[in-house]
């Protein structure tokens, strides 16, 4: 296994982890961090969207706290989410367009950028994440719902969509996702998963949050159907989840989970290799607030099994917060990275055994 770091910035209340596993303040102080990335270069990059840039978070000394934030862009509009290239160029998403950054200078900032998809649809959901496929011939697009539950007049919303990496080519890869903030492929496999957050105002339990195995012209049902299997009261009838995909896995509703990374690292125990990790970012549609943490789902001969709490604690007792889970990410040292929009900070978590840190 990789050598922990040893230095270990606790966060400001106590987080539940699983024995053995530990948690560290990588960076604070970053103005609505959204979805990460690993560049080429192994640093932890992330989509900054309060404050309008890419920042790069190296930590050259591996001492596991980040070196400092780094610019990489700047003078954007509220990018959600980045992907790099297989070249370096790095694709950054934002609402309306997904632009192609390129040619960094000696600081790493890159000089060129071009705007390669325009013309997105605004409002409603506002994120557009962006991922490569495994054999980088397709650039994929998650376009959430403008609306709670409608039909829509864009035929690209409510989507996944896939473009050629050059921004031509635009089709709608699956649909009836109302809004998958969270795709990713899992590793050495053409399997694209994605997170899909339910519809409100169904009450406390339903429709169940989801994880799909998304597959080319799967329709996953909304605004008639969710979770493969729940009628909608307003826009379904009779027959209305007939022939719509099933997702994978079903979560406690209202948890609006986001990101989500199949763990690829060699520092985690045995049992977590390949396993499936989901960002809650929490509910506000809620009686009683849910989500605000990280699950495991252990994946057992590729078969998802029972959702699992890994890192719970930035839900209060009483009901406030003081932390957004946002994006999870394999580091290249094999720690999982995790942001957090709500207070600004990304987080390391680690397994350390029955080691002590200073």
């Amino acid at each position: 296994p990789t050598p922990i770091p040893t230095r270990v910035v606790p966060p400001p209340e106590p987080i539940q982890l699983p024995p053995g596993f530990g948690i560290s303040v990588f960076v604070q102080g970053l103005g609505g961090p959204r979805m990460m990335a690993l560049g080429l270069d192994g640093a932890l990059y992330v989509a900054e969207r309060g404050a309008g840039r890419i920042v790069r978070l190296p930590d050259r000394d591996g001492d596991g706290l980040a070196d400092g934030v780094e610019i990489a862009a700047d003078g954007l509009r509220a990018p959600s989410s980045l992907a790099f290239y297989r070249d370096g160029a790095l694709y950054v998403g934002e609402t309306t367009r997904i632009l192609r950054l390129r040619n960094p200078d000696g600081d790493g900032v890159f000089q060129e950028r071009e705007v390669i998809v325009d013309g997105l649809p605004d409002g409603g959901h506002t994120t557009r994440t962006v991922l490569f496929g495994p054999d980088w011939s397709s650039l994929f697009v998650s376009v959430g719902s403008s609306c709670n539950v409608c039909v829509e007049a864009d035929e690209r919303r409510a989507t996944i969509v896939r473009y050629d990496p050059d921004g031509s080519g635009e089709e709608i890869f699956a649909r009836g996702l109302r809004n998958a903030v969270g795709i990713t492929f899992r590793p050495g496999s053409d399997e694209l998963w994605a997170t899909n957050n339910g519809r409100d105002w169904l009450g406390d339990d339903l429709p169940p949050e989801t994880v799909y195995h998304v597959r080319q012209g799967d329709d996953a049902g909304w605004p008639y159907c969710h979770s493969g299997r729940i009628v909608d009261p307003d826009f379904g009838a009779e027959g209305a989840c007939e022939s719509v995909s099933a997702p994978a896995v079903e979560m406690q509703a209202h948890s609006a989970p986001l990101g989500l990374t199949f763990y690829t690292g060699q520092q985690f125990p045995d049992k977590y290799q390949g396993d499936l990790f989901v960002a809650f970012h929490g509910s506000w549609n809620r009686s009683e607030p849910t989500g605000y943490k990280v699950v495991r789902v252990p994946m057992e001969a590729e078969t998802p099994g029972p959702v699992q709490d890994f890192a719970v604690g930035w839900l209060r007792e009483d009901g406030s917060n003081w932390g957004r889970p946002v994006d999870v990410v394999t580091g290249a040292e094999g720690s999982l990275f995790l942001s957090d929009d709500g207070e600004g900070r990304i987080y390391r978590l680690f397994y350390a055994g029955d080691a002590e840190y200073e």
